[in-house]
């Protein structure tokens, strides 16, 4: 392993231990944040340095600042050289990610239930990708004893949200003057259904007070938060993490990127966009944006790898008729690469016949 890929995930390793010994301490003050904060550290720093162990880099050519947590996000969910998180694992990131961002500019109260979901699911997580990633194992880096983050794991996420939904309702009840109260408890669930709806942003008071509206008129917390309805937990016994917990996703609610560069915009959501819209370009507008042949545009496409990105191609089937569509994020790939790339060189290795030559190589 590469020694910079190595101190990361040390220092990765670290927050992990960390972020258990402050979800079990004793006492309250300050334990939800930190927690949170370092739970998403010990992420941020795994996935750099799963990235460099496979041979990539973390900054830009001739930038002092290392990549920032969405994109390391979607380097290892979308990139197949550097692939190594499914679509769940990332809504778990990003999750956690989310309720530090809150926990970090302003406040956030979570429930013990929830807390508990999204550490233990945290752990479970960091083993998986130690796993996969490194061919390691937690008890590698961590003392067993501190690996069960609770003994009385709850077994439903549905029934942490209701009763959390429950609570806040007593707190807006007619008589009531524990709005704020309210107000905090919602916020955790409003910035996640937020988040798994691609939108990273803290809700506003005006925003809370409108959910507060729609409890007191009678709507389900199933109608107001649809994408945390989306999401269930499933759980098992392991010899590694005491209790695994692994978010998951109901059918129908597909996990997709977001488009790259969205104003404030998650990397990921569980919720399906306009496809048509993002991969809004065919192979001619790709090349005319390019300034290539289509030919030729074909060969980068082939030499970047692009048509393996789930960000940058698809294909879409309209009744009969398919059509290979790309994003907008390819334009930039393609342009940036030409910048360095020897087109000749591309050509004579990705042309229709050496292409061609090459796959029945295969």
């Amino acid at each position: 392993m590469r020694k910079e890929a190595r101190m990361l995930l040390d220092r990765s390793a670290d927050s992990l231990v960390l972020a258990i010994e402050k979800f079990n301490c004793p006492w309250d003050r300050g334990r939800q944040e930190i927690t949170l904060l370092l739970l998403d550290r010990a992420f941020e720093l795994l996935l750099k340095a799963a990235i460099l162990n496979r041979g990539g880099r973390i900054r830009d050519p001739g930038k002092n600042e290392t990549f920032g947590h969405d994109r390391c996000v979607r380097i290892c969910l979308s990139d197949k050289t550097f692939k190594c998180l499914t679509g769940e694992q990332a809504v778990t990131i990003q999750i956690i990610n989310s309720l530090r961002d809150a926990a970090q500019h302003y406040m956030v109260q979570v429930s013990e239930q929830q807390l508990y979901l999204y550490a233990q699911a945290g752990v479970t997580l960091y083993a998986d990708l130690l796993k996969s990633a490194f061919g390691s194992t937690l008890s590698a880096h961590l003392p067993e004893r501190v690996l069960p983050v609770s003994t009385r794991p709850p077994r439903d996420l549905h029934a942490v949200v209701k009763a959390e939904f429950d609570d806040v309702k007593a707190l807006v009840a007619p008589g009531s003057r524990r709005h704020l109260e309210a107000r905090a408890k919602l916020r955790s669930l409003a910035v996640i259904e937020a988040s798994l709806n691609g939108v990273r942003s803290q809700p506003g008071e005006s925003e809370l007070e409108k959910i507060v509206t729609r409890i007191k008129k009678g709507e389900s917390w199933q109608k107001i938060f649809p994408s945390v309805a989306s999401l269930g937990i499933a759980t098992e016994s392991t010899n590694t993490v005491g209790v695994a917990i692994r978010l998951t996703k109901k059918e129908g609610q597909p996990v997709i990127l977001v488009p790259e560069g969205t104003p404030g915009a998650t990397t990921v959501a569980v919720r399906r966009v306009n496809e048509i819209d993002y991969y809004s370009l065919g192979l001619k507008d790709l090349s005319e944006k390019v300034g290539l042949s289509q030919s030729r545009t074909l060969a980068l496409i082939r030499h970047l790898g692009l048509q393996e990105r789930d960000d940058c191609f698809k294909i879409i089937t309209v009744g009969r008729v398919t059509f290979k569509r790309y994003s907008k994020l390819a334009i930039e790939l393609c342009k940036d690469a030409l910048k360095t790339v020897d087109m000749e060189k591309v050509w004579a290795l990705n042309n229709p016949s050496a292409w061609q030559e090459a796959r029945e190589k295969q």
